[in-house]
């Protein structure tokens, strides 16, 4: 009996959900399975890679190199995310292994079999020990998913995914497998070292009603700095989640994924300023610069600059042209109009009512300064938004969005904020859906930092084009931006919804209102979930606290209305139906809510007649018809599928 040691990367891949799948349709899984193999094989040849065994629907093999092994790993989830796609998990790990008789043994192996079992359909998870050997590779990026306690390892084990165009990059410290407890915040070695969270400025002014302000001096000073390609910046909801916290910085630095920290304070009296600012490293809360600014508010861009250019320059992120340019660009020489401009981001950033009160002072610092391309683009924003919660009626309001994003555009180019607005009109409104594609890819090339771009890029995804594994890629990619903020794992259990992974859907959802537990899209994310996995009695539990905290808002009151006639209590599914009637007579209801409350009330004709309403207020959820499941009557009843047809799909 022949008996070998050998140092070696190991691979395990795996097809996930593949009993499910032979259980619905056996041709289908045969076909993957064989598809599996077939490229399997031929990567494996290119990059001199040993098949040792294949195990029903996975395999386990071994290359020599751990560079060829993560190149070969690459190639087969890009071949696998083409069509006929392939749902496949893969784990690399490098180990001793006993090798005998051409078989494999050893903790190397369980450990790679345990970083397989973590898997996210179409990722590359590799271990600590493959990331060490790659790490001065230029071709290859990998990101921190945490650290775990993997089943009979004794050792806790930090596991990394490649982050490559075309692979899906999972949310850090979720990932699920054939493992114990594992440690929420990721080690500091993986921080980028070019990574910052811009603190809200505290507000030292004896007026509190200058806390917009504050708040929007050091939002316009991480916005200047989102747009530099080499430095990480936390999104704003997220650095904002520790207002007036005294969390520890190094905690701090580990939840939002920064090695650095922008604080400061701000003192207005009369036309006097004066700003306060310190760069802390969070690791160990040193203090690498720190000034004070005693001026007039007519030098309030100046400050801004000031403060941006030193952080770059302390960071040692060397700038290009244009990037000075962003930094530098003076909005507006009105500073009345500035003053209104940063009130509106104040109460747009609270949504719900005081979207109304933003989009009024927007609307007067553009009167005020007409060339104040900020101020039109927070119009755009303001009435964007209106639109898609249904405050005001969409084919009302969104032409003077569009009016608005385009002047903006007009005036200064090189924002991405009315591109974004642009690319939401031309796919919740429009339905131009090679318009959209082509308005996303030009704001992400603009900044792909933004993230309300994520957002409305996954739901276009999903939506429209069902590329799934794009969208939770998206919907991924906001919550690396803001992993504080409820909505953008809302947006993430949406993708997963549409992408039948139920149990995803759900812990996403869960996440999102763990984190804001007055967020009604996070509780109606969980609703559709839990429905989804037959569970509908804590389905309606989910929505009536969406109900409960959303003020009774039309969107949580259909589904809730929806759920009722589900499981056929029609008492109550008529009652909500009898309220959002009575509501729409003082105050906008969109076609869609009615006609989903109709619906499920068995009130066909009307619902038929509340949708031909939403058809033509052109109301923003319509372009999840053919995915969410409050819509399932559109494509189960004969007399409805003619709407779907409307939306003319992409093929």
């Amino acid at each position: 009996m022949s008996q070998s040691r050998q140092l070696l990367a190991i691979m395990f891949t795996d097809i996930e959900g593949y009993s499910a799948i032979m259980q619905q349709d056996e041709a289908k899984a045969i076909m993957l399975k064989d598809r599996h193999r077939k490229i399997l094989e031929t990567e494996h040849d290119t990059f001199n890679g040993n098949i040792i065994h294949y195990y029903g629907d996975g395999t386990l093999s071994t290359f020599a190199s751990a560079v060829e092994a993560v190149e070969c790993a690459i190639s087969i989830q890009k071949v696998f995310q083409q069509s006929p796609h392939v749902p496949v998990r893969i784990g690399l790990h490098i180990g001793d292994i006993v090798i005998n008789d051409g078989n494999i043994f050893g903790d190397g192996v369980n450990l790679a079999s345990r970083i397989e079992s973590l898997g996210v359909v179409g990722s590359v998870l590799i271990s600590d020990r493959v990331n060490d050997e790659i790490r001065n590779h230029p071709a290859f990026q990998t990101l921190s998913m945490g650290v775990y306690n993997l089943k009979n390892i004794e050792r806790e084990v930090e596991v990394f995914a490649l982050d490559h165009e075309g692979l899906i990059k999972p949310v850090r410290d979720s990932l699920k497998g054939k493992t114990g407890e594992k440690k929420v915040s990721p080690p500091e070695s993986s921080i980028p070292e070019k990574s910052i969270a811009v603190l809200p400025f505290v507000n030292m002014s004896n007026d509190p009603e200058q806390e917009y302000f504050s708040d929007g001096i050091s939002e316009e000073i991480l916005n200047s700095l989102s747009h530099l390609k080499n430095l990480k910046v936390a999104g704003r909801t997220s650095s904002f989640q520790f207002k007036g916290t005294n969390t520890d910085l190094r905690e701090l630095g580990r939840k939002l994924g920064v090695s650095t920290v922008l604080e400061g304070s701000v003192r207005k009296y009369k036309n006097l300023l004066r700003v306060t600012v310190q760069l802390i490293n969070t690791a160990d809360g040193f203090h690498l610069w720190s000034e004070r600014y005693d001026r007039e508010i007519e030098d309030i861009f100046a400050i801004q600059d000031e403060i941006a250019l030193s952080v770059t320059e302390k960071l040692k992120i060397t700038l290009l042209d244009d990037e000075i340019a962003a930094i530098t660009n003076n909005p507006t020489e009105n500073k009345e109009a500035y003053d209104l401009y940063l009130r509106g981001r104040f109460y747009w950033n609270r949504r719900g009512p005081g979207l109304q009160k933003a989009l009024e002072y927007f609307q007067q610092a553009a009167q005020l300064d007409p060339e104040f391309f900020l101020a039109h683009a927070g119009i755009a924003d303001a009435y964007t938004l209106i639109a898609f919660y249904s405050g005001m009626p969409p084919h009302k309001v969104i032409p003077l969005a569009r009016q608005a994003a385009e002047k903006a555009i007009q005036l200064n180019p090189a924002r991405v904020e009315p591109y974004s607005a642009l690319a939401y009109i031309a796919t919740f409104y429009d339905w131009d859906w090679a318009e959209s594609k082509v308005l996303f890819n030009k704001a992400l090339a603009i900044n792909p930092n933004y993230t309300a771009l994520h957002y409305w890029y996954s739901n276009y995804l999903s939506w429209v084009t069902s590329d799934h594994l794009l969208a939770i890629k998206q919907a991924s990619k906001a919550i690396e931006l803001e992993p504080m903020m409820s909505h953008s794992h809302s947006t993430l259990s949406s993708a997963y919804l549409c992408y039948g992974k139920l149990q995803e859907a759900l812990e996403s959802s869960q996440t999102a209102v763990e984190l804001d537990d007055n967020s009604f899209l996070g509780y109606c994310a969980m609703c559709m979930a839990l429905h989804r996995l037959r569970r509908n009695d804590e389905a309606i539990e989910a929505i009536k606290k969406g109900v409960a905290i959303s003020g009774r808002h039309q969107y949580a009151l259909h589904l809730l209305g929806w759920l009722y006639g589900v499981i056929d209590n029609m008492a109550e599914a008529q009652k909500i139906l009898d309220e959002l009637i009575v509501r729409s007579k003082t105050e906008f209801i969109s076609g869609v809510s009615l006609s989903v409350a109709a619906y499920y009330s068995r009130n066909y004709d009307q619902s038929f007649t509340f949708l031909e309403e939403a058809f033509e207020q052109r109301v923003g959820l319509l372009i999840s018809m053919s995915s969410w499941p409050f819509f399932d009557y559109v494509k189960t009843d004969k007399r409805f599928q003619p709407f779907l047809l409307r939306m003319n799909y992409p093929a």
